[in-house]
């Protein structure tokens, strides 16, 4: 297993975690403590997704495939946490990043 394929897995493991915390503060299971982490959660994952199509590109495989799904993270902060498009964001993204992964694997 090469790096790019470590790094897409990783990647998408933290996205799961993220997605299943911002779940559990929409639906008002967590307060106010997991936020900080939610939001590192969030970075880890813009950083994952750049590293992932950075070693995918440098491997010769379609790194370029997890654009989409960076640029629709990058638009998160734009939506307001606890609004029907921050979660729809949020889940296109999800869409995005598997479909890009699939293609840079």
């Amino acid at each position: 297993m090469s790096a790019h394929h470590i790094a897409l897995l990783v990647t998408g493991a933290l996205l799961a975690v993220l997605s299943g915390l911002g779940l559990s503060l929409q639906l008002g299971w967590r307060r106010a403590a997991p936020r900080a982490a939610h939001h590192l959660l969030f970075f880890a994952v813009c950083a994952g997704v750049v590293a992932g199509g950075a070693l995918a590109s440098r491997a010769g495989e379609r790194g370029w495939a997890l654009l989409p799904a960076l640029a629709l993270l990058l638009r998160m902060p734009r939506t307001r946490p606890g609004r029907a498009n921050h979660w729809r964001l949020a889940l296109i993204g999800a869409v995005a990043y598997a479909l890009g992964a699939w293609a840079a694997w």
